[in-house]
């Protein structure tokens, strides 16, 4: 009986915590980490499992037997349009901590835009005791888009805290105590929004979907002016109408964890706009331990001939 075959780890994040968390992960067939100079130059050949984050250009030539390939986070569109991409199962990364981690990051950037912590933090800062007004949550629509397991999630959060929530995906999905739209539900659900909750895959739809035109059919509500808050996908949104939408006033501040291009450039105008908070793509990192576990689960099954969990439809993008 031939031995089982190594998982080939190329993972663009956390090089040291990817490096511990291996030496106990994968006990029956262990693994090659691409990152490892030991490893670097392995023959490949003869590798069926990937786990994969942003990999190397040439990796499906150099593994060209792959039977499944394991993303390692929620999303796939690293992989996806890749040079030699074999026609194999995606498997998606799926974990209730990277759930809940995503969830608690949205839910905290509502709140600090319905409290205006924003200009909470300039009058201490100025050592200023101002007392300022701010709405109730129940007051407040969020509009969620992108209704998979992190959204729907999110709305399940938002709504225990008040807020009035609706959703939005491209084919309409049924969440009981929530208003929900689909692609022809675009401007209504737009026009009911006051705070756009982006949860939404890249795919070439989505792809410059958040735009000046966009932003425009937005409403301010109780919040004066409308808020963007994304945590999908970077090229999902156009930075240039970010910046010139907050300048001008058609929105009133954003929260971006993801961006066109990373790391956001150190003279990106995003970093010093008034209302607007950075977090550098940690909204619901990908936790080592929590991700091998996953693979190790998926391969089981895999190989006792049951169905994966969370493969993704290549027809459209996630």
């Amino acid at each position: 009986m031939s031995a089982p075959s190594p998982v080939l780890v190329d993972l663009k994040f956390n090089p040291e915590g990817i490096a511990h968390a291996l030496k106990t992960a994968f006990p029956d067939r262990g693994s090659i980490n691409l990152a490892d100079p030991a490893d670097a130059a392995r023959d490949l050949r003869a590798v069926e499992y990937a786990l994969l984050w942003k990999p190397d250009g040439d990796l499906f030539s150099r593994a060209p037997n792959l039977k499944v390939i394991f993303s390692g986070g929620a999303g796939v569109d690293h992989i996806i349009g890749m040079d030699g991409l074999p026609d194999v199962p995606i498997v998606r990364f799926v974990d209730h901590s990277l759930t809940t981690r995503m969830s608690e990051w949205v839910v905290m950037q509502c709140l600090m835009h319905l409290r205006a912590q924003y200009a909470h933090d300039i009058k201490q800062r100025r050592r200023e005791w101002a007392k300022l007004i701010a709405p109730e949550a129940a007051e407040v629509t969020v509009g969620v888009m992108g209704l998979g397991i992190l959204g729907q999630d999110a709305v399940a959060k938002l709504k225990l805290l008040g807020f009035d929530v609706i959703g939005w995906s491209r084919t309409r999905k049924s969440i009981d105590g929530v208003e929900t739209f689909d692609a022809g539900g675009l401007d209504r659900f737009l026009g009911r929004t006051d705070i756009l909750v982006g949860l939404l895959p890249l795919t070439p739809e989505t792809t410059g979907f958040y735009d000046r035109g966009l932003f425009k059919k937005l409403r301010g509500g109780a919040l004066g002016r409308p808020v963007f808050i994304n945590a999908g996908r970077g090229k999902s949104q156009i930075e240039s109408d970010i910046v010139s939408a907050i300048r001008e006033g058609t929105l009133g501040g954003a929260s971006l964890d993801v961006f066109e291009v990373e790391p956001l450039a150190a003279d990106s105008p995003l970093w010093e706009l008034e209302n607007v908070f950075i977090t550098p793509h940690d909204a619901a990192v990908s936790e080592e331990n929590a991700l091998f576990r996953h693979v190790e689960t998926q391969i089981a099954r895999f190989e006792r001939g049951e169905t994966l969990q969370f493969v993704i439809d290549r027809a459209v993008g996630y």
